[in-house]
């Protein structure tokens, strides 16, 4: 078995677009989750739509569907995709201060959505933070991950221990 190595490397070593010309094109899915910690009275106001800055869940998930679309902008090495659906749900675990989003994202294309998952991910929970800020300074995202990837070469599962 050969030994794993960088894909976005040229045999020079200098960063390079992974060339997917030949690869299928198939419908390739992929699912993220950001976790972002705060109080349980910054919580408590998320849920209830009472941020500083209006209603935080909305615009999260609109802000992550944005960011979603725009991953082949900002990620340098990322291909753009057509991407045919993106969906970020947000919830909140009030007494943990807890606002868990996740999204999910489809296209049919010679490569994954996985960056555009955890793109939009990423994007909702800054959302969050930003839309917080005001009543809290200690917010923390602590976790934006795949949970999920299929269609191409090989499918991924993340396996969390409960």
């Amino acid at each position: 078995m050969s030994e794993p190595r960088l894909t976005h490397l040229g045999e020079d070593g200098h960063a390079r677009m992974v060339d997917v010309g030949a690869k299928d094109v198939t419908e390739r899915v992929a699912r993220a989750r950001a976790r972002v910690r705060m109080s349980v009275a910054s919580a408590r106001a998320v849920a209830g739509g009472d941020g500083p800055k209006g209603e935080v869940l909305g615009v999260a998930r609109l802000a992550g569907i944005q960011g979603a679309k725009q991953t082949g902008m900002l990620i340098p090495l990322a291909h753009p995709l057509p991407v045919t659906f993106v969906d970020v749900r947000a919830s909140v675990e009030v007494d943990d201060g807890l606002v868990e989003l996740l999204s999910e994202v489809r296209t049919v294309a010679r490569t994954g959505v996985e960056m555009e998952a955890m793109l939009a991910c990423a994007v909702a929970a800054l959302t969050v933070y930003d839309m917080v800020k005001g009543i809290e300074r200690g917010v923390v995202i602590e976790q934006v991950v795949l949970l999920e990837k299929r269609g191409g070469r090989s499918d991924y599962l993340l396996e969390e221990s409960s």
